[in-house]
């Protein structure tokens, strides 16, 4: 089987990207398209498949690509193929799924539609924002996207959602239903440390974006006095730490994979204010035993068990985070049962259910 894997760009390894090196595990020799590619970024994993770029991919786009988004349809668009695949497998946030590259089958593995299309308010993780923009420019460009996204989900035969959460607004914006298979997580990398200290502090951990709630968070550690640990970089990192009032409140802005396991393993809890398509550090939290206690939104709900695996809230206010830890602070969560319900997120059970999938709908690999 001839395979195409489109996926919207290659400048930098998170989540999107921790899943399309299983995927390609799948279909180990598959073409890799993208708008960009940034090897160095990537750490060469994907050098062997990438088979082309998009105009767009040249090192300042790579570097600055968010103040390109209103060009990436386009350029979408215009990456073409003229090699004759039996199946194009889309690996998306987005674009991947409209690159003009064809095949006999198009199944789109949905991290969420197109967000700068369909919720405007995330254009604030720009450089600029809709205010700065004006109302006159913002909305009309995300009108146009909107489109786009709709027009582009037409290629698809078989949508797969990361999470119930994103299956829904596939749902809402495509009227097109989804199949669910969660992403994996490197059970080999995260599992609970044999030698874990005292659980002395709480943690926070992602890219310090706006929408993480990582002032929500900081908001009511200030108020509890309680340790607090956060982990990560990002735009929001110099504001964030002018809000801190508590001594206790530390930021870890590099960890490694070890690093993070330990961290994990050594919290009492996580805290997950946002709502995330699906919610992968809370995942590998769980996957080293460490309960999560969780704003009730958004792909969250495929993770965490209420009472059982972690904590829920109801509001994303500061009151809502101390109220709910004092509650866990009374509670009991037994650790490997934590880690034991994470099992079902392994590498091992991802590639099983995509075939499955694929099986089930008469794909054979």
């Amino acid at each position: 089987m001839k395979v195409a894997i489109l996926h919207d760009y290659l400048n930098q390894f998170g989540g999107a990207e921790r899943v399309l090196k299983v995927i390609l595990e799948i279909f180990p020799e598959a073409d890799i398209y993208t708008l960009l590619y940034d090897k160095e970024k990537t750490n060469g994993l994907f050098d062997k498949n990438i088979k082309k770029t998009s105009f767009l991919d040249i090192p300042f786009v790579r570097s600055h690509h968010r103040m390109f988004i209103p060009f990436m349809p386009l350029a979408s668009n215009l990456l073409t193929s003229k090699e004759d695949y039996d199946l194009v497998f889309s690996s998306t946030a987005g674009y991947g799924k409209g690159f003009n590259v064809k095949g006999g089958y198009h199944i789109s593995y949905c991290h969420t539609p197109l967000r700068y299309a369909w919720e405007i308010d995330y254009l604030k993780n720009l450089s600029f924002s809709p205010k700065e923009l004006s109302n006159l420019i913002a909305y009309p460009i995300a009108k146009f996207m909107r489109n786009w996204d709709k027009n582009a989900s037409k290629s698809v035969n078989l949508f797969i959602a990361n999470s119930s959460f994103i299956a829904e607004k596939i749902k809402s914006y495509y009227g097109r239903d989804a199949v669910v298979v969660n992403p994996p997580v490197n059970l080999k990398t995260f599992f609970p440390e044999s030698d874990a200290m005292k659980k002395d502090y709480y943690l926070m951990v992602g890219r310090l974006l706006y929408y993480k709630g990582f002032d929500t968070g900081i908001a009511a550690f200030n108020r509890m006095k309680y340790p607090l640990k956060i982990v990560g970089r990002g735009p929001e990192l110099d504001k964030l730490k002018k809000m801190v009032k508590s001594p206790n409140i530390e930021f870890i802005t590099e960890a490694s994979d070890k690093d993070l396991r330990k961290l994990y393993s050594n919290a009492k809890a996580l805290i997950f204010p946002q709502i995330e398509d699906f919610g992968l550090v809370a995942a590998e939290a769980e996957a080293c035993g460490t309960p999560v206690i969780a704003y009730e939104k958004g792909g969250i709900k495929d993770i965490v068990t209420n009472k059982k695996t972690g904590l829920f809230f109801s509001e994303q206010t500061p009151e809502a985070i101390i109220e709910a830890v004092k509650d866990f602070e009374n509670m009991h969560f037994p650790r490997n049962l934590i880690a034991k319900s994470a099992e079902r997120f392994s590498k091992e059970n991802f590639m099983k259910n995509i075939l499955k999938v694929m099986m089930d709908y008469g794909i054979r690999v």
